[in-house]
């Protein structure tokens, strides 16, 4: 990976620069980090803003027709990808583009459509799209047992060495902790003037879109079903809404697809138990909505930024101000 990235840095390796910013939303290690949270985010402050960006992602699963593929609101997850898909839903106005070669899908969309913004996802250690604003996300845990454990001794995909080339860090940690890991981020990282952000997901509700109104609780036991890297911080946020953990957790890998098998697996316990209500999350929700099951709900998560450090400004003002420099620059 160093050899790779001194490549390109050297330019002996081709590498593409977007004619407009281009962000990196991206991580060390492997697993879930909270990158599309993030995105999404980032993609839902530039629409605010009147701007039209556009999100460049592998698609992870995705089987679509052809490369570059843009992903609609009605496109199937098994074509898109699930959370190529969630994005697409959740932020209209985007451009989401699915491809492997993501300086490929970045030149398609720009012949095409002339995106005010890139969002590069997952793009710590995908070169070949050069960008403005290098964005890592860090865990708790990677700032403890598994600093600096490459693979296959641990989860990260680079050296620390790598950290060098963020802009900016985004640490996901619950609030609780969100002072420890600061002060355990300027023990590990030589950060110079590059800002710290804090953040953790906040659950805002359930959401049942078949519903006139689709905020709804249930008010009995309910079943969890998840399949995502990190399962147990569905549990800890479900609990914390709903007041009571789940009858079951239904535990699936990350990006399963849920088959026909597994849905009756899953209406099957939800009947055993009792269940009044079906609870997913966003990601698994655009691969269970097949289902018709009118117990479906999935948890609807929000962004909230904690402390920072480095600077005086939050997140969002940061963001701003720094992309306001880049057009300026153009």
């Amino acid at each position: 990976m160093r050899l790779r990235a001194s490549l390109y840095t050297n330019r002996v390796l081709d590498s593409w620069r977007p004619p407009v910013p281009c962000l990196s939303v991206g991580n060390i290690s492997l697993g879930a980090s909270g990158k599309t949270p993030l995105a999404e985010w980032i993609l839902q402050l530039a629409i605010s803003r009147g701007l039209t960006p556009s999100l460049l992602t592998r698609g992870y699963r995705g089987r679509p027709p052809k490369y570059p593929f843009l992903v609609r609101p009605e496109t199937p997850a098994r074509e898109s990808g699930d959370e190529p898909l969630l994005l697409a839903r959740s932020c209209r106005e985007a451009l989401v583009v699915v491809d492997p070669r993501r300086d490929r899908g970045g030149q398609w969309v720009w012949e095409r459509h002339q995106p005010d913004l890139f969002v590069l996802d997952d793009g710590m250690q995908h070169l070949r799209v050069q960008r403005d604003i290098n964005l890592v996300l860090l865990g708790p845990r990677d700032l403890e047992r598994n600093w600096d454990m490459v693979l296959p001794s641990g989860p990260w995909r680079e050296g620390e060495k790598a950290l060098n080339r963020a802009d900016a860090f985004v640490l996901n940690a619950h609030p609780q902790s969100q002072e420890a890991m600061l002060a355990r981020i300027r023990s590990r990282v030589s950060l110079g003037n590059r800002p710290v952000f804090s953040v953790h997901p906040e659950p805002a509700g359930l959401w049942r879109p078949d519903r006139t109104d689709p905020n709804v609780s249930p008010a009995g036991p309910y079943l969890l079903v998840s399949g995502v890297g990190r399962p147990e911080r569905v549990v800890q946020s479900v609990t914390h809404l709903l007041g009571e953990p789940p009858s079951r957790h239904l535990v699936f890998p990350d990006h399963h697809p849920f088959p026909d098998k597994d849905r009756d697996l899953i209406r099957r316990t939800a009947d055993a138990l009792g269940c009044e209500a079906i609870v997913c999350t966003a990601k698994d929700s655009v691969k269970l909505e097949g289902m018709r099951e009118p117990r479906l709900a999935h948890l609807d998560l929000r962004l909230r930024f904690g402390t920072a450090l480095n600077t005086d400004l939050d997140f969002s003002a940061w963001l701003e101000k720094a992309f306001l420099s880049l057009r300026t620059r153009s």
